[in-house]
């Protein structure tokens, strides 16, 4: 899978503990738009995805994180790879001094029925809704909104993403 881009905060101690998670995260694209998870608390979008559980290929994670996250249903076979990000960064994660991450993004088309949420606590907490958004807007929220606490590295990679695939034609 080719490498979309790097996040390299160097702002940590590269000989300290690592704490590493992967994720897989869904690009699906509609008349123009694309699938995002909307942060109603925060007021930020990110791609359908989340963790590689231990034993999970990246495409099983894709398809139960979006199912979980977005309540879309990604049909199996139409999963192909679009890229990744590589993000390494200060740790907030207890006696960990660095976090690694790569985030493998998966263009597929999803069925046309929804299913409900299947939320973790944090992520109920902060509102999760599934939104068919205009890339432009996404990316403005995502760089122009008061985000709180959440992590500008993390926005700051949605929106890139975002802005490789309008650039490469991907909205039409």
């Amino acid at each position: 899978m080719r490498l979309l881009f790097e996040i390299d905060t160097k702002d940590y101690d590269i000989n300290g503990t690592a704490f590493v998670r992967h994720s897989a995260r869904c690009i699906n694209i509609k008349n123009g738009k694309v699938a995002m998870v909307h942060s109603l608390k925060y007021d930020y979008y990110k791609f359908p995805g989340g963790g590689i559980e231990k034993g999970e290929s990246k495409e099983e994670a894709v398809i139960r994180e979006t199912r979980e996250e977005a309540g879309l249903i990604v049909i199996p076979e139409s999963v192909r790879e679009f890229g990744y990000v590589h993000r390494i960064q200060k740790s907030e994660y207890p006696d960990t001094d660095h976090f690694i991450q790569d985030n493998f993004y998966y263009l597929c088309d999803v069925e046309e029925r929804i299913e409900p949420q299947n939320l973790d606590d944090y992520e109920s907490d902060e509102k999760f809704t599934l939104e068919y958004v205009k890339p432009d807007r996404a990316v403005f929220v995502n760089r122009n909104t008061d985000h709180g606490t959440k992590d500008r590295n993390m926005l700051e990679r949605e929106a890139r993403v975002l802005e490789i695939l309008k650039a490469e034609g991907h909205f039409g």
